[in-house]
């Protein structure tokens, strides 16, 4: 990138840069950011001993230990009533049986289908299958939904609102396919069956009779005993073409209480201590697989929260300098994100510092590894960006400011497109604070054949990558934390709800 044109428009907008020359300070604390230290946290965190941090575990509880006692040392503050943890009561459903069959088919769970709604009852129901294909006022206007099982087509959509709409309108289930071919599915299904028998963790509610099947595309052309190609065009305008299935099913569901925490660590500002900074990452992860294998979870996101530490370091040996950020920062590891984003959301509801004094969020979830597309690469050093100009056009100016005069790494936005078909966006802990209008830059490395595997362990983690990643981040929060104006929020947030 042209830097004359950064500064040209940058000031065009009223964004005060300082100049492109590197300030000193920012350098002397970003080289406290080693290879060597990240190397020696993640060894631990995402040992085997620490058996997948899995929520609600031990090993998550040990973790979290560490990495407090690791910011005690520091001088950090404990917000949370002199302590670093803020308790976070959760639950964990499991569903000991259950059971779908549509005419003579009687599926298989986590083979066949993926059960990924909530229901308890003591007998097996019976219902009709129809079809709705594409969720539309028009087609639902021409398929009776009420007391069904309703076949809906959702590939490359949000699905959640889509249940919603179809269970208002009287369905008894939903059967969805939001993928096509059955590799995708296969995928989601072996994890699913490797982790069965875990327990579904998130807040305490009530049961919803909201029994939710996720089959292949593959699967519910079978079901309906239909191509799949022909589904596919039914289900744009003429799903009343399809006819209907008998089946039955039955949900078996068990509640158990699970006690986990956030771990916050405060540095206080000096004159705008008011305003507060967040780096964040999630620090647990999903434990230990049926046959007893570790998902040890060091990409994913141990690289995310040894990062939060080393830049913690930074801040924390530049306040002890005499040269502590003008705006507070809460370094923010939390839990639950593999679950649903379920720590980030409960701070979010629950913040110890008032959210409209938090001015930005940078998350960190996986920040250690090369993907598919630059493994070929001649230049390896890039990071993905995403969300960082959304609600606040400053945000991604500074950044790629600090980027040019500092770290030089390739800045990549693809994932940063609203009809990202992956829906990264949605996936990390950001989200809970971009959907209170807080601007947000979270940090990627993209997948791998790792992602979600056993095989996710610390040999296989490019450190001196993720030494200059973290130190992008920390260079930009030095910024945030120390220019004289604070960041506008001047956009909207377009991403709704996931």
């Amino acid at each position: 990138m042209n830097k004359s044109l950064l500064l040209t428009g940058a000031l065009a907008l009223g964004l005060s840069l300082p100049t492109l020359a590197q300030n000193a300070s920012a350098t002397k604390y970003a080289e406290t950011i080693t290879a060597g230290d990240l190397t020696k946290h993640l060894t631990y965190l995402a040992s085997d001993e620490m058996k997948g941090r899995d929520t609600g575990s031990e090993e998550q509880k040990i973790a979290a230990q560490y990495i407090s006692d690791f910011y005690n040392k520091l001088g950090l503050k404990g917000p949370v009533n002199g302590s670093y943890l803020q308790k976070v009561d959760l639950v964990s459903s499991s569903f000991g049986e259950v059971e779908l069959k549509v005419g003579k088919n009687k599926l298989v769970n986590n083979e066949d289908f993926v059960f990924v709604g909530d229901g308890d009852m003591k007998k097996a129901a019976k219902a009709d299958l129809v079809f709705l294909g594409l969720v539309s006022d028009e087609n639902l206007a021409k398929v009776d939904v009420k007391g069904k099982l309703v076949g809906i087509w959702a590939v490359g959509l949000r699905s959640n609102d889509l249940v919603a709409k179809v269970m208002d309108a009287g369905a008894a289930g939903i059967v969805i396919v939001t993928m096509e071919g059955q590799a995708n599915f296969d995928r989601i299904a072996n994890r699913y069956k490797t982790l069965a028998g875990r327990g579904r963790v998130g807040f305490p509610q009530e049961v919803e009779q909201r029994p939710m099947f996720m089959v292949s595309s593959d699967k519910m052309g079978e079901l309906f005993n239909t191509p799949v190609e022909e589904l596919k065009e039914a289900a744009k305008s003429n799903p009343e073409s399809i006819k209907s299935q008998k089946a039955s099913y039955k949900i078996e569901k068990n509640v158990e209480p699970i006690e986990s925490s956030n771990i916050l660590a405060f540095l206080e500002g000096t004159d705008k201590k008011d305003e507060i900074v967040v780096i964040s990452s999630h620090y647990d992860h999903v434990g230990v697989s049926s046959t007893g294998e570790v998902f040890n979870g060091a990409d994913d996101d141990g690289s995310g929260t040894v990062s939060v530490m080393e830049i913690a370091e930074a801040f924390a040996t530049a306040a002890k300098d005499g040269n502590g950020p003008r705006r507070s920062i809460l370094f923010l590891n939390v839990t639950g994100e593999e679950k649903g984003l379920l720590g980030s959301e409960y701070y979010s509801e629950h913040p110890i510092f008032p959210l409209e004094n938090t001015i930005v969020d940078f998350n960190i979830d996986m920040v250690g590894r090369i993907d598919y597309e630059y493994q070929d690469s001649t230049n390896t050093d890039f990071v993905y960006v995403i969300g960082s100009d959304m609600l606040s056009t400053d945000l991604k100016k500074i950044l790629e400011y600090n980027n040019i005069t500092y770290s030089n790494l390739i800045l990549d936005y693809r994932y940063d497109a609203e009809d990202d078909p992956n829906r990264f966006y949605y996936r990390s802990d950001h989200y809970n604070f971009a959907k209170h209008n807080i601007p947000i830059a979270f940090f990627f490395n993209g997948v791998h054949d790792d992602y979600h595997q056993v095989t996710d362990t610390v040999d296989k983690i490019e450190f001196p990558l993720m030494e200059k990643r973290a130190r992008l981040i920390f260079y930009t929060a030095w910024d945030v934390a120390n220019r004289e104006n604070k960041i506008r929020v001047d956009g909207t947030n377009t991403r709704g709800t996931r």
